[in-house]
């Protein structure tokens, strides 16, 4: 069963990153922004409940870090990003605008697993910690 749980789960992601064309990001004086995100007339889209809990606890693992193994470190997260996928039911350009951020932590994640370098770890610990910022300055519960 595990087996089955974790093709589906290989498969969601797969979908999840190749479904979104848009997933370039921009850098700019530190900020980071993937292109195309947006706020919803000057306000924060609202994802649900368990989208919101899934990156607060991302949040939490990133800022409690104290692993330098980022195989450990990025298990952590995929766990999250797994619910996250798994209790998706937004839709619409809510749904779209969260792919875009989303995206981009599924990405970082997964390389995040090959680290072995104590530096190379913190700069992508750093980076992911910019990414879950701005999710949290484009979306609310």
């Amino acid at each position: 069963m595990k087996y089955k749980t974790f093709h589906i789960q290989a498969l969601l992601i797969a979908l999840l990153i190749l479904g979104c064309k848009n997933d370039k990001i921009s850098t700019s004086e530190s900020v980071i922004i993937p292109e195309g995100l947006v706020l919803k007339n000057d306000e924060k889209w609202i994802a649900n409940e368990e989208t919101h809990l899934g990156m607060k606890r991302i949040d939490s693992i990133l800022k409690n870090n104290t692993s330098s193994d980022g195989k450990v470190l990025g298990d952590a997260l995929s766990k999250e990003t797994s619910y996250i996928i798994k209790s998706c039911d937004m839709k619409g350009e809510p749904h779209d605008q969260l792919h875009l951020i989303l995206v981009p932590i599924l990405e970082e994640i997964t390389d995040l697993k090959d680290v072995t370098e104590v530096d190379k770890l913190e700069n992508k610990v750093t980076y992911l910690k910019g990414l879950v910022n701005i999710c949290f300055q484009y979306f609310k519960a």
